[in-house]
């Protein structure tokens, strides 16, 4: 009895990986299929294509997502590389792969997982790909912008700075900006008329108005067939969403596989579901200053041993009575130095126990 339902557990187990990894396709743009994923875990060539323009959709800013015409391959590629070395993707290999994307199904299938566990990569999706029915405005943002702010960093230039080049690009941003609230002021005008125009025309009276999906419905009903249809696909993927979280475990069960199937490098990736408790990006951060006081800290103990070290010199051997041990000085050194050295590197420790 007890072997049938382990043989049921595992059964179940192996049956819920592929619905997991159709839920998580469904989600993503451009998502492949569950069989581009197990021929990944075995490095298949014919995988990669697929894994290389997902990738390239998960990554790039949504004006250039939302574009009709799919880029070449090879500048898919290189968007893939830069955008991760850009995040810190801490795998080499990746950077090592052919342009021709022809190769490293396996090392894609790693940074993918590497991107759903490090933040929350699927609600940034489901923001860009989200249906706007039209009545919603984003607040713009110019003059905060455009505030003096906090001083930034002084850095050195590398050759001869052009003033007439930056100034044509400070006018340049500026003309930018007001293009941008002109744009916007005229949408809230066009908006206000709908409304206005469309008042007691709604059957809900608290809201005493159509909106611009409503309105665009009543003048072209073939158009309202197409935001069934988007507004339809979008509901699936909010479902497979769910269906994802609900049977995320397993799949990182099976990243543990795939890893664990790849060659070690000096600094292997880890994969672990992201906290959250904690902000993306968070213990980075710490850990990185943590190491910049580390080495600030041995940078500032480095000369003021070297002026102890002299002083203690000075103090035990006066400067009368140096021409008579100057042999022992040389035993002292030799003797002496290594238990000065510890002791003032016990009182110098910014971790003591």
């Amino acid at each position: 009895m007890g072997r049938r339902r382990r043989r049921g557990g595992r059964g179940h187990a192996v049956g819920a990986l592929p619905e997991a990894i159709a839920a998580l396709s469904q989600t993503l743009p451009a998502g492949p299929s569950p069989e581009i994923f197990r021929r990944a875990k075995f490095d298949r060539p014919e995988a990669a294509p697929a894994l290389w323009q997902l990738l390239s959709r998960v990554l790039a800013p949504p004006p250039a997502a939302a574009g009709r015409a799919s880029p070449a391959l090879g500048a898919q590629v290189r968007l893939v590389k830069s955008a991760l070395c850009s995040q810190g993707y801490p795998r080499r290999v990746l950077a090592q792969l052919p342009e021709d994307g022809s190769q490293g199904s396996r090392e894609l299938l790693l940074a993918l997982a590497w991107l759903l566990a490090r933040g929350p990569l699927l609600e940034h999706v489901l923001a860009q790909t989200r249906v706007w029915l039209g009545d919603e405005i984003p607040l713009c943002q110019c003059e905060a912008l455009a505030g003096p702010g906090p001083p930034a960093p002084c850095q050195a230039a590398d050759g001869p700075v052009d003033v007439r080049h930056l100034q044509w690009l400070m006018g340049k941003l500026r003309f930018r900006w007001r293009d941008l609230i002109t744009s916007q002021q005229e949408q809230c005008a066009l908006l206000g008329k709908i409304h206005s125009y469309t008042r007691g025309c709604h059957s809900d009276r608290s809201l005493g108005h159509l909106s611009v999906a409503e309105t665009e419905l009543l003048r072209d009903p073939e158009g309202g067939r197409q935001l069934l249809q988007r507004l339809e696909s979008e509901n699936a993927r909010l479902e497979a969403a769910l269906a994802w979280r609900r049977r995320e475990l397993v799949f990182w069960q099976w990243m543990d596989t795939v890893l664990g199937s790849c060659p070690l490098e000096a600094s292997p990736a880890t994969f672990l579901p992201r906290d959250p408790a904690l902000a993306p990006g968070e213990l980075e951060l710490v850990a990185r200053e943590l190491r910049g006081l580390h080495e600030e800290l041995r940078a500032a103990a480095e000369p003021r041993r070297a002026a102890w070290e002299a002083q203690l010199c000075c103090t035990r051997f006066p400067s009368s009575a140096r021409p008579s041990i100057v042999r022992t000085t040389t035993v002292f050194t030799a003797t002496a130095a290594p238990s000065l050295c510890a002791s003032l590197d016990e009182s110098l420790d910014p971790f003591p126990l």
